[in-house]
């Protein structure tokens, strides 16, 4: 439970902490990242406190789907002519906050980034 407690994003979750919200459907909330790679940069985030995906009902599948459509379409209208979904899962894969979330990242030609592969 404590977990829970301490956690940046169920904090913004619940409105504890106050963020600007880019999008908001029942079980999702998207706002801009802390610490962005770029301009845009965006986080999706379940309400509900799941440490990863794996804890993640599959149910929850489309209208995560749907969040991540709706603010992908907010950043190609603001400018943005591609975008990368990342996820990470545990620390060794890079997860820093224990709440399942995923990144979007606006995308610009020259912007400098690189996850070709």
């Amino acid at each position: 439970m404590a977990e829970k407690e301490n956690c940046v994003f169920c904090r913004i979750a619940t409105g504890e902490i106050k963020t600007e919200k880019v999008y908001e459907n029942d079980n999702f909330l998207a706002f801009p990242d802390a610490h962005p790679r770029v301009e845009g940069h965006t986080l999706v985030i379940p309400k509900n406190h799941f440490a990863n995906i794996l804890d993640m009902p599959a149910s929850m599948g489309e209208e995560l789907i749907d969040a991540v459509k709706n603010v992908a379409e907010i950043r190609l209208r603001q400018g943005a002519t591609g975008f990368n979904l990342i996820q990470n899962n545990f620390p060794d894969a890079g997860q820093i906050v224990m709440h399942a979330h995923f990144h979007l990242i606006p995308r610009r030609k020259g912007d400098g980034i690189n996850f070709a592969g």
